[in-house]
């Protein structure tokens, strides 16, 4: 997938299943970029670590919203 942002086109990448979570080996839906580089952590993590982590992160790019759409089929 292709974002156009001022002009310049930048790749969105979506996480998949091989995408491990640094803290516990599950699935990742949630990856941070901070100034040294990427992490990558499941939900729950994710969730557990983003007060923490949210006044230094670049980025923050969450798909835990898949878990949702998962279960309602």
């Amino acid at each position: 997938m292709t974002q156009l942002t001022d002009g310049v086109a930048d790749t969105v990448y979506e996480l998949s299943a091989l995408d491990r979570c640094d803290a516990c080996g599950a699935q990742a839906y949630v990856r941070v970029t901070v100034a040294s580089g990427e992490l990558y952590f499941c939900a729950h993590h994710g969730a557990k670590f983003r007060e923490k982590l949210a006044p230094t992160a670049v980025a923050w790019h969450d798909e835990s919203a898949k878990l949702l759409a998962d279960a309602a089929v």
